[in-house]
């Protein structure tokens, strides 16, 4: 089925136009959301809410310092963010030696992590930043909960990066208020794709598959939804823009603000 686009106040779908809001961007509908039933929002954080890419490849890089290895490009290191933090780390020092990560020795490993934590929990907020739109997005939706008769929802946040630091970055950035919950990858014994975290929350809330959104940037997050049975909505300015349409969501937004257009009810 061909994606509606949403651009300049017109849908075009390869069959025709109709007017709709103006958005400022784009917004491509591959399948249409219920919006007016949908009751939890579930956000990815890297790459969805905040660019933390430079903090993460600075910490990264740190960690190989430390351990007598060179720095490694930041596009590279921030290739290997989504599938959490053990994960990148052991990537990273796979390149740095030209191994594969399963061939990392497992005391380096577990050395390099432990400094890879303790130096990012330290500079977790010297660079990382909400992306444009994102708070004034967060407040257009938790509006649409509060006005009286409004769909009654709720948000919470899903990363793979540990929940500490996820926790201090949402606070530190103003946006943790927004959020009945913020699970990390090491709030449960398995991480995204594993549907998990996202089917506690909707257990938590009492919110169905088919009444639950998960926003994300990469395909990691696109396979959550989908291993849980619920929506998705791919951002194609994160980190993961490269592999997000391998297994396409429902809706793809170019930036931050349209969410509120893809989520609200018209």
């Amino acid at each position: 089925m061909p994606a509606a686009s949403v651009t300049s106040g017109m849908v075009t779908n390869g069959l025709g136009t109709h007017g709709i809001r103006y958005t400022g961007g784009m917004v491509h509908v591959y399948r249409p959301l219920p919006v007016e039933r949908l009751k939890l929002l579930v956000f990815d954080l890297d790459g969805t809410l905040i660019d933390s890419a430079q903090d993460l490849c600075n910490s990264v890089n740190a960690a190989l310092a430390q351990s007598g290895r060179g720095p490694l490009e930041d596009k590279a290191i921030a290739g290997f963010v989504g599938n959490g933090a053990p994960l990148l780390m052991r990537r990273a020092l796979a390149m740095a030696d030209s191994l594969q990560p399963e061939q990392v020795d497992e005391k380096l490993f577990t050395d390099s992590y432990a400094f890879f934590l303790q130096y990012y929990r330290e500079h977790k907020l010297d660079f990382t930043y909400a992306y444009d739109g994102v708070l004034e997005s967060l407040a257009a939706l938790r509006a649409v909960h509060d006005a009286p008769g409004g769909a009654q929802r709720v948000m919470a946040v899903l990363t793979n990066k540990p929940v500490r630091p996820a926790r201090g970055i949402c606070e530190g950035l103003g946006m943790a208020d927004y959020f009945l919950h913020i699970y990390g990858g090491d709030s449960f014994p398995v991480k995204k794709p594993d549907p998990l975290g996202l089917r506690t929350l909707m257990t938590e809330t009492g919110a169905k598959p088919e009444e639950t959104v998960m926003i994300g940037d990469s395909k990691v997050d696109v396979a959550t939804a989908r291993n849980a049975g619920a929506w998705a909505v791919g951002c194609h300015f994160g980190f993961g823009p490269q592999n997000l349409m391998e297994n396409p969501p429902d809706v793809l937004v170019d930036r931050a603000s349209e969410w509120v257009v893809a989520l609200t009810p018209a």
